[in-house]
């Protein structure tokens, strides 16, 4: 894999930032590592980090780039701070650039694939709530999306986590205003959802302090009719527990040899 740190300026968000991208390139020489490179544009996973890492999270603290090589697989993480995702209400407009700039300039940037059946979004906690977040509001752009203990009801942590540093934080980047109900709210996305979603996958650790948040995402969908494969297991909130989970989210991400 090519391993590239790519600085550069983002128009929505008005200042630089970076991420990280593997492209596959072929491998045949290289003792102890499978490449494999069709020569087309190679199908692309956003991965997004959670809430106290960056956009070199993944690569430091996991093997995702030996498992992404053996699919030839392109992977692009983004650095999107403490903004679950969102237009901030007090800092920059996060959703607006994972949404529509990151794509773009991926495509300009980088020979990647750019049809729904070749793009897939997965991420861990803050992450996994902004790869659901992505895959239900955008369903058209994706063929998979995937969670690793993920914050996924941010209603009920913007009303009762009353940890300072949660309040501060849901403060700024929503200004008081009510979760619930909106596009920011996984639960809702789910109950008003027309169809057509992305094939999705949860997974969360029975040790994990979310697994309450992720057994009522499981539930919400079984309610409203959206399939899930959801599995709660040994594991806590890190990284042992991404990392072999990720391998999995690989494994079962419909990539088309």
């Amino acid at each position: 894999m090519a391993l590239i740190r790519c600085d550069f300026s983002s128009e929505a968000l008005e200042l630089g930032t970076s991420m990280t991208v593997l492209l596959p390139e072929r491998a045949g020489a290289q003792i102890g590592l499978t490449g494999h490179d069709t020569g087309a544009p190679p199908p692309v996973l956003y991965l997004l980090h959670g809430l106290t890492d960056d956009d070199t999270a993944w690569t430091r603290y996991t093997s995702i780039e030996r498992y992404a090589a053996e699919l030839g697989l392109a992977v692009v993480m983004p650095q999107v701070h403490r903004s679950f995702y969102a237009d901030e209400a007090y800092g920059a407009r996060f959703w607006t650039f994972l949404s529509e700039e990151l794509p773009a300039v991926v495509s300009s940037f980088f020979r990647v694939s750019t049809r729904r059946e070749d793009t897939f979004v997965a991420g861990l906690s803050m992450g996994g709530y902004g790869a659901f977040k992505w895959a239900l509001r955008e369903p058209g752009r994706f063929a998979a999306a995937a969670s690793l203990s993920g914050a996924l009801d941010l209603a009920y942590m913007s009303q009762w986590d009353k940890r300072p540093h949660m309040t501060a934080l849901i403060a700024r980047v929503f200004a008081g205003r009510s979760v619930a109900g909106t596009d920011d709210d996984l639960l809702h996305l789910l109950a008003t959802n027309g169809g057509d979603l992305p094939r999705l996958l949860l997974r969360c650790g029975a040790d994990d302090h979310l697994v309450a948040q992720n057994e009522r995402f499981v539930a919400a969908c079984h309610e409203h009719g959206v399939a899930i494969d959801a599995a709660f297991g040994p594991g806590a909130h890190e990284w042992s527990y991404w990392d072999a989970q990720i391998r999995a989210v690989l494994d079962w991400l419909p990539i088309k040899s």
